[in-house]
């Protein structure tokens, strides 16, 4: 874009007046100076939501991740007839995949669709009782 100032060439002020030209006084604040005061309509119109709380968060007892394993990955790494996944790290048994021969699993949870599989196929799931994951009561 081509400048503009060689048409003020003579002119003191380049068309500001006096003092406008110095500093930030102009335009209200040098960056983001005055968005809470005079720039407020500006943060409205272009930074929606930008006030407030937004979304929530859940009591941390409630953040536990689930670490699951299919019983199609189970079929694959068990080795002998019987496999313990709660030493392994694992908290749940999923239903997806296949299995093929009569596995003794362990776990603290499985799901209907795990177990239906499982007993289908000559085998069995020991539901153990996991670890208590912070479980909390209102007082």
């Amino acid at each position: 874009m081509v400048s503009r100032t060689n048409k003020f060439r003579g002119s003191r002020y380049h068309g500001r007046g006096k003092k406008a030209g110095r500093g930030a006084g102009k335009r209200g604040g040098r960056g983001n100076a005055g968005l809470n005061k005079h720039k407020v309509m500006t943060r409205l119109k272009y930074m929606p939501g930008h006030w407030g709380m937004h979304g929530f968060n859940r009591h941390p007892g409630l953040r536990v991740v689930n670490s699951s394993i299919n019983l199609g990955q189970v079929a694959e790494i068990a080795d002998g007839d019987s496999i313990n996944l709660t030493e392994m790290g694992f908290d749940k048994l999923l239903g997806r995949g296949s299995i093929d021969r009569p596995l003794s699993i362990t776990i603290s949870e499985a799901s209907a669709k795990a177990v239906q599989k499982v007993e289908a196929a000559g085998g069995s799931i020991e539901v153990g009782e996991g670890e208590d994951r912070g479980e909390w009561e209102d007082e």
